[in-house]
């Protein structure tokens, strides 16, 4: 493992490294408006979701690392603390990367990129009609982060309006990710799509904490059949059975253990369970 201490990188190189290494990162596509009325439309993958209560959303425009100038979504959000942040799909995701070129102040990025402005509800920035979700925004704060190449701004914004197009909607009108057909930034030039082959669930308990991998019997916790992923599914369980605890003359057959991995592999840890208890029961 090579150790890297940051203040000796240049900017540059340690961007490389960072962004590679804290991904995949969903994309900020931000429209935005000046006091003249000039139009903006860029992205930004230092995004995220960083309250509820209220909605807040945080986004970064970064100084340039090349000259140290500012970015025009940045001037236009101190002249207009207003925005919209239109999520981005695999339907829009090159004409998004249009929109990132670096055009004169005066360029609408909407044109250039063939991407729809829809007026907005609340706030004065237009939408992006292509957008399967679109975020208003009135920005609570901005925090400078430094003065240097490089330095982040982060934008607070709230929002106040979310619209989304049925189209991304399962059943129970609730947002399917299959659907939304998201991407996400990775470093340089790569990205993400998240796509029906790529989603898998990893169980939470809300109400029972899980026993813990502590907990789990020995002839688990240290057979090498099973990965690490799988004695953490195992342990995120709220009980186990009462013969399984403290014997440590049990053992599974290779023929068990794969039906305990293809249940794991289906995301149900009880029918893992099931079938060790079931198997030990016949020792």
């Amino acid at each position: 493992m090579i150790t890297i201490h940051t203040e000796e990188l240049s900017t540059q190189a340690l961007q490389q490294y960072l962004q590679a290494a804290i991904a995949p990162r969903p994309i900020c596509f931000a429209s935005t408006i000046d006091l003249k009325g000039n139009v903006n439309l860029s992205p930004f993958s230092f995004f995220n979701l960083f309250s509820m209560n209220p909605p807040v959303c945080i986004f970064s425009p970064s100084r340039r690392v090349r000259d140290n100038t500012t970015k025009h979504t940045l001037d236009n959000l101190k002249e207009v603390p207003e925005c919209v942040i239109n999520i981005v799909n695999y339907s829009m995701v090159q004409q998004m990367s249009l929109a990132s070129c670096e055009y004169p102040k005066d360029v609408n990025e909407f044109i250039k990129s063939g991407f729809t402005p829809l007026a907005s509800e609340l706030v004065k920035p237009p939408r992006v009609a292509e957008s399967p979700i679109q975020l208003e925004c009135t920005i609570q704060e901005i925090i400078s982060l430094g003065e240097k190449a490089g330095a982040g701004n982060l934008v607070l914004a709230e929002i106040k309006r979310m619209h989304i197009n049925e189209e991304v909607l399962d059943e129970h009108k609730k947002i399917s990710p299959s659907k939304l057909d998201l991407v996400a930034r990775l470093g340089e030039d790569w990205y993400t799509r998240v796509t029906k082959d790529s989603l898998f669930k990893v169980e939470k308990p809300n109400t029972n904490l899980g026993i813990g991998m502590d907990q789990l019997p020995a002839f688990i916790l240290n057979h090498s059949m099973l990965s690490h992923n799988e004695k953490g599914q195992l342990a995120n369980v709220s009980s186990i059975p009462e013969q399984l605890r403290n014997n440590h003359d049990l053992s599974l057959s290779e023929e068990q253990l794969y039906e305990v991995k293809d249940a794991l592999k289906k995301n149900d840890a009880a029918l893992a369970w099931k079938i060790i208890e079931t198997s030990i029961s016949h020792q």
